[in-house]
């Protein structure tokens, strides 16, 4: 990749970061803040968009092995909308929006403009048929490390929700 591109991919993340966001730890009568962003078809503008948006997460959460589950499930979610919902497609783009909750909560969809899929029909990646294969687990990855994981639209839309912190592993438990 040219550093034009990556500085102008670099300049794009960090735009993110720019929403009005109360000082971690501080208190403010805002229930929540949401960011919205679009990124290109390209694998390659993953890893640092997913980091920005760790860190804007990071602001509204305590810092615990949550996070690393929220991180996986949304490079899960934005690299199967590139490659499998856009297929790569340099002309298509793929949306992201994020509401962080002032109690930790976390709310994420991601959104693709493909033709979308049907989830259930997905093989399941922990049968014995399955267990060597080199692809497959990114749903089921979203599914286990999130609290809620629906799709809409055909499957071109995926809503995630982690619960806040204390709440998330009891939930999981319970289902």
């Amino acid at each position: 990749m040219s550093e034009e591109m990556t500085t102008e991919r670099k300049s794009e993340a960090e735009k993110m970061t720019e929403a009005r966001v109360p000082p971690a730890g501080s208190r403010s009568s805002v229930s929540f803040v949401a960011v919205r962003n679009t990124l290109p078809s390209d694998v390659e503008t993953v890893s640092l968009f997913v980091d920005q948006l760790m860190r804007f997460i990071s602001r509204f959460r305590v810092t615990d092995g949550d996070n690393f589950e929220i991180e996986l499930a949304l490079r899960e979610a934005i690299v199967n909308a590139i490659v499998h919902g856009n297929q790569e497609d340099p002309y298509k783009r793929v949306y992201v929006n994020c509401r962080c909750m002032a109690d930790g909560e976390v709310l994420v969809t991601v959104e693709d403009e493909g033709s979308g899929f049907r989830s259930d029909v997905v093989p399941d990646p922990t049968s014995p048929d399955n267990l060597l294969r080199t692809h497959g687990r990114g749903l089921y990855l979203m599914r286990t490390l999130m609290d809620e994981v629906n799709f809409e639209q055909g499957g071109s839309v995926v809503h995630m929700r982690k619960r806040a912190n204390a709440d998330s592993d009891e939930a999981r438990n319970t289902q």
